[in-house]
């Protein structure tokens, strides 16, 4: 993924040895990385990306399981949630296989658009399949993913107190030893330094925040984010720095912050409230920051700030 993970456990009677744990923790991540990687010639998700439309390649059941994950987003949002995006992503300079950040002309992005819609994936039995040239990319869950695999095994193991986190997904459950919760800050969309906004308690949910505050670029006085907009194949253009969402699945919460933050603070408050969803926004207000949490989220958090 080409990032790191962390793992912080609390031993106990039961649990398994560390270099157990981490021999199991790596095995998943290293099959992870070879199903789902953009990064790697060789993966079975770039070897379906480099076939021609029409075909259907046979996968594990990891790769259905998070296309059906990301075709219930992309319903839920008419749209907005798309794994297909990797040619608009490497159009923009923002992919692996980008040729550095740029604006594209509009004929050039009329015709990558022709091979972007998740609608063109079909699963039939144990094959996934496209009847476009699309490409999928798994940025946007695979890590949520990778933190719940961890997670089942770790607890398999033995392990019921723990931090998991991958590539900044994390989830923890249990006490520490000191018989206190896990906390974990939410960090201010600052681009000079690191400052933590809101201090969270976690006990068996994910979390998984989305920004466009690190990864972006200006052309023409114009700042231009990584979050695209599947309708349009054009970054997002509102004010909305970064959403952080909690829920029982890191997956889910993983895709639900994504698909937020292309939604923005508008549309994405309104989606996450009618959903039910868990999520913290906070959108640029002149020189600084304004946040908002859900209904859920403050319900979920409500004692976060004090304790």
């Amino acid at each position: 993924m080409g990032s790191t993970y962390s793992i912080k456990y609390v031993r106990s009677e039961g649990v398994a040895p560390q270099a157990e744990l981490k021999a199991a923790t790596e095995a998943i991540l290293a099959e992870i990385d070879l199903q789902m990687s953009t990064y790697r010639d060789d993966s079975l998700i770039e070897q379906f990306n480099r076939a021609p439309a029409g075909t259907c390649q046979t996968m594990p059941k990891g790769v259905l399981d998070l296309v059906r994950a990301g075709n219930r987003l992309h319903q839920e949002s008419q749209g907005y949630f798309d794994l297909t995006l990797e040619p608009l992503l490497d159009l923009w300079g923002f992919g692996p296989k980008g040729q550095g950040e740029s604006v594209p002309d509009a004929e050039r992005l009329a015709e990558v658009r022709q091979r972007v819609g998740q609608q063109h994936l079909k699963i039939e039995g144990e094959q996934l399949c496209k009847d476009v040239d699309v490409e999928v990319d798994f940025n946007s869950i695979a890590a949520g993913y990778a933190v719940d695999l961890i997670v089942v095994r770790l607890g398999e193991l033995g392990v019921t107190s723990y931090l998991v986190e991958a590539t900044g997904e994390l989830k923890a459950a249990g006490f520490k030893p000191d018989g206190s919760h896990w906390r974990i800050g939410l960090e201010a969309p600052r681009d000079d330094q690191r400052v933590a906004q809101r201090v969270l308690q976690l006990d068996g949910y994910g979390i998984s925040t989305s920004g466009d505050y690190r990864n972006y670029f200006e052309e023409n006085g114009q700042r231009y984010s990584h979050t695209l907009d599947p309708l349009s194949g054009k970054p997002v253009n509102h004010k909305l720095a970064a959403v952080t969402v909690a829920d029982s699945s890191t997956l889910r919460a993983d895709g639900l912050s994504t698909l937020l933050m292309v939604l923005g603070p508008d549309a994405g408050m309104a989606f996450a409230e009618r959903n039910g969803i868990a999520a913290f926004f906070v959108t640029r207000e002149g020189e600084g920051f304004v946040t908002h949490g859900t209904t859920a989220f403050e319900q979920l958090f409500a004692a976060g700030d004090e304790q």
